[in-house]
């Protein structure tokens, strides 16, 4: 099978080298077809992979040995069990839609050749990471998702607004992979190793050593590589106050924004912490700060959601809500469920994504739903498809993300750590804030009354492409149209398949290929046990969930926005006047960025400027390279007042000198 493996991570680089080396060579189709055809051997290795790891199959080893440096080695190597399968199926079969509905997507950009070169690198990316058995590969994955995400985000170079956004994802991520980094250092430099399986095996020994982490005093060593490893998370899976990147990137053509902001590169966080859960499990400090940051995200970025007219940004704040989500699962220990939800959640928020960009292609390239309405009947396909992704990501039973986001809410209930019930009272209203602007989102491009002929010719909704246009809207293309659908049938239908094998028979659960449970739940940790104990079936969960208070909450946000966008359209903008204090804050995004950058950004600028005119100027300029020459120069002043031209004056030097080591001598 370690052929297979080799198959599925280095057949879309064999695309990606293609279609970016000989692009223009091989041309337009033929660009699309390398790419396409490396993702799709891929995914059906990744298939023949899964199928033989149902078998009881598994592997972890080392591939290649990079080097070995004082007993250490640095090894390429793969471990393959449930948790990375899983994994592998959601990359290469969300990333095989999205390069079919590029086809369309970007038909006629200039950069389509580089567009499917960088999208097909960073499925090889993000497969090396989720596949690695080792922190060194782990490392190499996560940079080099962040590499390609920041090619992709700013793949419109000639647009300042994407330059920005992609220099911002970058410097964010810096922040997030340094706190990694350390991490991965604290664990070579107490275990020996970053093999996986060495580490997890001595960990157990390392739980009560207490290390001096600077102004925090000392902390547990445990908890302190937890926290640092899971800031690494906060910059990739978008987490308070590491978030700010991930709206912005909305820059990037929307392709990208299903691939990396909804499916892959923002739940690389959530695996990671998963597959670190024998670390996590022996530091309740850890958990309780995993916790409060994911309910933080999770509540108050959906607020954020309420008043965005951009219709990717409306995602956008969708994703990091559903991020935050996860993160819960985590922090409460219920990693099965938040595996369960990132998959889920790949499908559904995937198809919301490239809905979004079939309607601004059918909407002439117009983002923003203030100007649109009604496009239901033009779009029926679009329509269909978003409705079925909407009512998944709201968790109406029966629906895929019914069954991971109840899976979550109920572990949340029965966690006992520090932080639980306020986590468990922001997911609560999430749901109702999830449900409400999503289907407001919803009413307003596919409901309600026409409004395409009221849009300003401006900025304030231009598309991808930098265009302002208005008129009535069209289907997508096939090759648009059907990966929608193809999305829209797992998003319905895979929560029910996976809910009983994930939750209740506890499949991530189980023993892997290094001999030890694949995610490791502390027998006190144990939240989803609840749900276990009940042997609740998909369809009798389905049914208990309607009379559950999320259910109605969800229904109440659909109720309100019906009201408000349908029903009587003219009070939401009453009610932004009334709350314009409220509204303000929200629009200013809990002014992180403003705080960036004034503190960050500016205080940068200022060490800088300050260096410059200090520690340039003063020091290097003023005393060290002027201030040798000065000093040279009088040094050779002096010495010229003793070059007279006299011999007289050179003798009576000479008579001194022989005079003072006559007497040095006799004195001696």
């Amino acid at each position: 099978m370690k052929l297979s493996y080799l198959i599925v991570a280095f057949a879309p680089l064999v695309g990606a080298i293609l279609a970016g080396l000989f692009g223009k060579q091989i041309g337009r189709k033929g660009a699309h077809t390398v790419t396409i055809l490396g993702v799709a051997i891929s995914f059906i290795a990744s298939c023949v992979v899964f199928a033989d790891v149902l078998a009881g199959n598994t592997f972890n080893g080392p591939l290649y040995t990079w080097m070995v440096s004082g007993g250490v080695r640095f090894e390429v190597g793969f471990l393959i069990d449930k948790l990375t399968v899983t994994m592998m199926l959601v990359v290469t079969s969300v990333s095989l839609m999205v390069h079919i509905y590029t086809i369309g997507y970007m038909e006629e950009d200039p950069g389509y050749q580089r567009f499917f070169s960088y999208i097909s690198l960073f499925t090889f990316s993000m497969l090396m990471l989720v596949m690695s058995n080792n922190f060194l590969q782990l490392f190499f994955g996560w940079e080099a998702v962040g590499l390609v995400s920041y090619l992709l985000i700013g793949f419109w170079y000639k647009k300042p607004t994407a330059i920005f956004a992609n220099m911002k994802a970058f410097l964010v991520n810096r922040v997030g992979d340094l706190g990694f980094l350390l991490g991965i250092g604290l664990v070579l430099a107490y275990t020996g190793s970053l093999d996986y399986k060495t580490v997890f095996e001595k960990a157990p020994a390392l739980k009560d050593i207490a290390i001096l982490m600077g102004p925090f005093g000392v902390v547990s060593l445990m908890t302190a590589t937890c926290i640092l490893l899971f800031i690494g998370a906060m910059g990739k899976s978008a987490q308070v106050p590491l978030h700010v990147w991930l709206p912005d990137s909305m820059e990037g053509p929307t392709p990208i924004s299903a691939l990396i902001h909804a499916a892959t590169m923002v739940t690389a966080g959530i695996f990671m912490v998963s597959r670190m859960s024998p670390l996590f499990e022996m530091s309740t400090t850890a958990l309780s700060f995993v916790l409060i940051i994911g309910a933080t995200t999770a509540l108050f970025m959906g607020f954020l959601g309420i008043i965005q007219y951009d219709i990717k940004r409306v995602v956008a704040y969708s994703t990091l809500s559903q991020l935050g989500y996860m993160t819960v699962a985590l922090g409460v220990s219920a990693y099965s469920a938040a595996m369960f939800h990132l998959v889920t959640h790949a499908f559904f928020k995937a198809l919301l994504f490239l809905g979004a960009g079939s309607v601004i292609i059918g909407m002439h390239h117009n983002q923003d739903i203030r100007y649109m309405g009604g496009v239901a009947k033009y779009m029926k396909i679009t329509w269909i498809t978003s409705l079925l992704g909407s009512l998944a990501l709201i968790g109406f039973p029966f629906l895929s993300g019914f069954y991971s986001k109840d899976s979550i809410i109920v572990a949340a209930s029965h966690s006992k750590i520090f932080g639980s019930t306020y986590a468990y009272i922001a997911v609560v209203l999430g749901v109702f804030v999830t449900a409400f602007y999503s289907f407001r989102m919803y009413f307003l491009v596919f409901h309600g009354k026409e409004r395409f002929d009221e849009a300003p010719h401006d900025d304030h909704h231009h598309d991808d492409h930098g265009h302002g246009h208005s008129g009535k809207p069209h289907e997508s293309p096939w090759v648009v149209t059907l990966p929608l659908v193809l999305l829209a049938i797992p998003s319905a239908i895979l929560g029910a398949f996976m809910f009983e094998p994930a939750i209740i028979k506890n499949w991530f659960g189980s023993v892997g290929p290094t001999g030890k449970e694949i995610i490791t739940v502390a027998a006190a940790n144990d939240t989803l046990a609840a749900l276990r104990e009940h042997g609740y079936s998909w369809i009798s969960m389905a049914v208990h969930g309607f009379m559950t208070a999320p259910f109605w909450l969800a229904m109440a946000g659909v109720a309100l926005s019906y009201y408000l966008y349908i029903v009587n359209p003219a009070l939401p903008a009453k009610l932004r006047q009334q709350f314009s204090g409220v509204v303000k804050v929200l629009e200013e995004k809990y002014y992180f960025d403003r705080f960036n950058e004034f503190f960050f950004a500016g205080g940068a600028r200022k060490l800088g400027e300050n260096l410059f005119k200090f520690g340039d100027r003063a020091v290097i300029d003023g005393a060290i390279v002027n201030g040798s020459a000065n000093g040279v120069g009088l040094l050779a002043g002096l010495l010229r007042h003793m070059q007279t031209g006299y011999i007289y004056h050179y003798a009576f030097v000479m008579m001194a000198g022989i005079l003072a080591f006559l007497t040095w001598l006799l004195l001696r």
